[in-house]
C-alpha cells in the first residue's frame, strides 16, 4: 500500500509494498527470556521506540513507519518495496531521495535488509562493516537515513538493549562447537566436509575460514568475495529465513550463492558437491519455529510489552517516554482496528462481535491519550488512575472482545482472503515489482 493522503496523492510511491497483510509473524525470541528472567525497562522501552514511527522523521514517519517495518520482530522483510529505494523485493537504498534529500548520492544501490538477530554477535555493522558501535549505527539510521530528530540518550540505549536482547531461533540441527548434531544426514555431512575443505586454487582459504562454525558462523571481518567490493561476513545462523542472499540481495536462494563462490574461486563443485554444499547450508540455517501466527493473542501480547514502559515514565513523569508509549501503543491498536472490519463490511458476519470490538479498542485509545494530557498536565495520581484502568481493558476486557470478534477478522485466514481479493479488485495496479 502507499498510503493515501488524499485524491491520488500518497505519501510515498505508488507500488510501496510492506507486507502488512501476512497472516504469521517472525518469531522474536529474546535472551532475557529464554535464560529464565524477563525483558528488562530498557529493552521495553527500546521495542516500543523501535516499533513507533515517532522516532523517524519526513515521509517515513507520515506513512507511519518505524523500524519494525523493515525488520518485523528484529527479522527482516523480504517483501518489502519502495519504488526508488529497491531495486527487488526484501532490499532498501538508505542513500535514496525517497527518505532524506540530505543523504541522496543519485545512485540507487539498495542493500539487502537484515536480520537482527544475534546482533551483539555481529559487529561491525553496515553491510561494509563501517561502524564498530550499534549504538552509532542506529543513530545514523534514525538522523541520516530517516531524517529523523535526535533520539534522547535513554531511547538510543533502550534501542540498543533491545536489539542486543534478540537471539537467534534455535536450532537442534546443531550441536555445540557448531558441528552438524548426530541426526544430519548423508548429504548434510558431505557438505559439512565440503565446508571446511581448502579451495583447490587458493589452499589458505574455505567457507569455514569465514564462516566459523565454532562461533556464529561469522568471523566480524570484511572480505571481497567478487560482489563488488570489502562487505563483512554475514551469519549462516538462521539464514533460511533471511533471503534474498548477499548484500544486495542479488541471489534467491542457497543453489546460487553456491553457483557464485564456484565461478569466482574456481572451486570445481561438481552436481553432487553443489547439492550436499545446499543440505548442508539449509540445515545450519534453519531454526525451530521460525514463525508465529498472527492474531489477537500475539497482538495484545505486544501492546501489553510496549505499554508496560508506562508503569515507570507515568510516577517519574517523564513526559517524552509517555508520549512516545501514546504513540508507538495508539499505532500498534490502529493497525490491529484495522483486522476488524467495519460493521458497514457485511460481506462477513459477526456484526456485533465487531462493533464492540472496535467500540473496546477506541476506548483504550482514548485512556491513552487521556494518561498523556494528565502527565503533561503535571497531575500524577490521576494518570496513574488512567493507567490502572488502561490496565484493566489491556488484560482482560479488551482481549475477550477481540477473541469474540477474531472469527469474522483479518486473522482469520478465509476473511483475510476475500478482503484481500476484493481490495485487488478495487486498487489499480499502479506499478510491477522487479522479481
Amino acid at each position: 500500500m502507499a498510503f493515501p493522503l488524499g485524491g491520488d496523492q500518497t505519501v510515498l510511491p505508488a507500488g510501496t509494498e510492506f507486507s502488512e497483510d501476512a497472516l504469521a509473524r517472525p518469531r522474536e525470541i529474546f535472551h532475557s527470556e529464554a535464560m529464565g528472567g524477563r525483558k528488562s525497562y530498557l529493552v521495553n522501552l527500546g521495542d516500543l521506540a523501535f516499533n513507533s514511527p515517532s522516532i523517524l522523521g519526513g515521509r517515513a514517519r507520515q506513512a507511519e513507519m518505524s523500524c519494525g517495518t523493515c525488520h518485523v520482530n528484529g527479522a527482516s522483510n523480504p517483501k518489502l518495496f519502495v519504488p526508488g529505494a529497491s531495486s527487488r523485493p526484501g532490499t532498501f537504498d538508505t542513500t535514496s531521495l525517497v527518505f532524506n534529500a540530505k543523504t541522496f548520492n543519485s545512485i540507487l544501490d539498495p542493500v539487502r535488509i537484515p536480520s537482527l538477530r544475534g546482533a551483539r554477535f555481529l559487529a561491525p555493522y553496515g553491510h561494509d562493516g563501517r561502524m564498530t558501535s550499534l549504538r552509532d549505527f542506529i543513530y545514523n539510521v534514525i538522523v541520516n537515513e530517516f531524517s529523523g530528530p535526535r533520539p534522547r540518550d535513554e531511547v538510543l540505549d533502550g534501542l540498543v538493549a533491545y536489539i542486543y536482547d534478540i537471539d537467534f531461533l534455535p536450532n537442534p540441527k546443531i550441536a555445540p562447537g557448531g558441528r552438524l548434531a548426530a541426526q544430519a544426514s548423508l548429504a548434510e555431512r558431505r557438505g559439512e566436509a565440503l565446508f571446511f575443505k581448502p579451495f583447490p586454487k587458493q589452499t589458505e582459504l574455505s567457507c569455514a575460514g569465514c564462516h566459523l562454525p565454532a562461533g556464529t558462523f561469522n568471523d566480524q571481518l570484511r572480505h571481497d568475495v567478487g560482489s563488488g567490493g570489502l562487505v563483512k561476513t554475514p551469519t549462516l545462523l538462521n539464514a533460511n529465513f533471511n533471503a534474498p542472499y548477499f548484500h544486495d540481495g542479488r541471489y534467491d536462494s542457497y543453489e546460487q550463492v553456491v553457483g557464485h563462490f564456484d565461478r569466482v574461486f574456481d572451486l570445481e563443485l561438481s552436481t553432487q558437491d553443489t547439492q550436499d554444499l545446499v543440505a548442508y547450508l539449509n540445515a545450519v540455517g534453519d531454526g525451530e519455529r521460525p514463525f508465529d501466527k498472527d492474531g489477537v493473542v500475539l497482538r495484545m501480547k505486544g501492546v501489553l510489552e510496549l505499554s508496560s514502559v508506562l508503569e515507570v515514565a507515568i510516577p517519574a513523569a517523564d513526559t517524552a517516554v509517555v508520549s512516545l508509549a501514546v504513540t508507538g501503543v495508539g499505532a500498534e491498536l490502529r493497525e490491529l482496528t484495522e483486522h476488524i472490519p467495519d460493521i458497514r463490511n457485511t460481506s462477513v458476519g459477526g456484526k456485533d462481535e465487531r462493533l464492540a470490538a472496535r467500540a473496546i479498542v477506541k476506548d483504550l485509545v482514548l485512556t491513552l491519550r487521556r494518561i498523556d494530557l494528565e502527565v503533561g498536565a503535571g497531575r500524577i495520581d490521576e494518570a496513574m488512575a488512567e493507567y490502572r484502568k488502561f490496565a484493566q481493558l489491556v488484560n482482560f476486557d479488551v482481549p475477550v472482545a477481540l477473541k469474540k470478534a477474531e472469527p469474522w477478522s483479518l486473522f482469520n485466514s478465509n476473511v483475510h482472503q476475500s478482503h484481500h481479493t476484493a481490495l485487488g479488485r478495487i486498487l489499480p495496479v499502479t506499478s510491477q515489482q522487479p522479481q
